[in-house]
């Protein structure tokens, strides 16, 4: 089916505005935290799969930490195995690491996997376990009750924090033209099992494969001010005032910290994307508008130069 003039020239558009941030990005790393509907989403899936296979085919190196949150809770439900969270952190014992681990490492993971090398890419799934690639520790919780003066310690099995990535592992995917799909789940200095959010383990990632970017997909518009507005191009220092006055609280917090903490060890951008956008990635990526909130260590930077 042959396009009308005005779809001709709405393609050659795209493509022309794409041509500086393919030039600025080629060759370099982005680490994309793939979550939330675009996981779940049949069709979001597909277009995440393709946006990753051309990101590599212009010469990009991307690198995904998946999450898979809602379809752990959903094997748990079916196994009648209680799922209880403090601050938002799912209490992992031993029967539920079990769960973890086999919807992280196989089901999730294979998955995406499949459908990156579907359409046309050469995607190889690991877990942190893989090479002791995520060297991690026991995260304790200090959540503070209102009712009380400090905070009480729980133990909430193993959920676990970043010690140390070994980068070799990825480094000679990389090299090696695959795409790096990585399972946030870490193991102990005496082989422990931990479960690590996602979006930390993508931040920390970014940090040591020097990357160019780091891309956090979520379920909402990007940042937004109090009257709702997505705020796009903002610096660190702006965030953190928009955290000191209350714009930015509750479930995002995390998020943003994260993308904070990558950006001053040396990732040069940070991105809070819509990923309930259809080819979300691609669009922030390589479009002026973008979908999301572009976050930098400097005031009006411009990154098509």
């Amino acid at each position: 089916m042959s396009l009308s003039r005005e779809a001709a020239l709405n393609v050659a558009k795209v493509l022309t505005e794409s041509l500086p941030y393919i030039q600025r990005f080629t060759g370099r790393t982005v680490v994309i935290k793939y979550g939330g509907n675009a996981m779940t989403d049949p069709s979001l899936k597909e277009s995440f799969a393709r946006d990753v296979v051309l990101m590599k085919l212009v010469g990009i190196n991307p690198v995904v930490v998946h999450g898979g949150g809602p379809q752990i809770g959903s094997l748990l439900d079916k196994l009648n195995i209680e799922s209880r969270f403090v601050d938002g952190m799912r209490v992992t014992d031993s029967e539920t690491m079990d769960v973890v681990e086999m919807v992280l490492g196989a089901t999730v993971n294979k998955e995406i996997v499949s459908a990156i090398n579907n359409h046309g890419g050469k995607a190889i799934g690991v877990t942190g376990k893989d090479g002791r690639l995520i060297q991690a520790r026991k995260l304790v919780a200090n959540p503070r009750q209102p009712e009380m003066q400090a905070s009480e310690i729980i133990d909430i099995g193993h959920v676990g924090e970043v010690e140390y990535i070994d980068t070799e592992i990825i480094e000679m995917l990389l090299s090696s033209n695959f795409i790096p799909v990585i399972a946030p789940i870490g193991v102990g200095v005496n082989g422990e099992t931990y479960n690590i959010n996602a979006d930390l383990v993508a931040g920390r990632m970014a940090e040591v494969l020097s990357a160019e970017k780091l891309m956090l997909l979520t379920n909402v518009a990007g940042l937004q001010d109090s009257e709702s507005n997505v705020l796009t191009g903002l610096s660190t220092t702006e965030v953190g005032k928009l955290i000191d006055d209350g714009t930015i609280h509750g479930g995002m917090l995390p998020k943003i910290q994260c993308a904070l903490d990558a950006v001053a060890a040396g990732v040069r951008s940070a991105h809070i994307v819509d990923g309930r956008v259809p080819h979300a990635v691609l669009l922030e990526i390589f479009t002026d508008e973008g979908v999301g909130t572009l976050i930098t260590n400097s005031d009006g930077i411009d990154l098509s130069q």
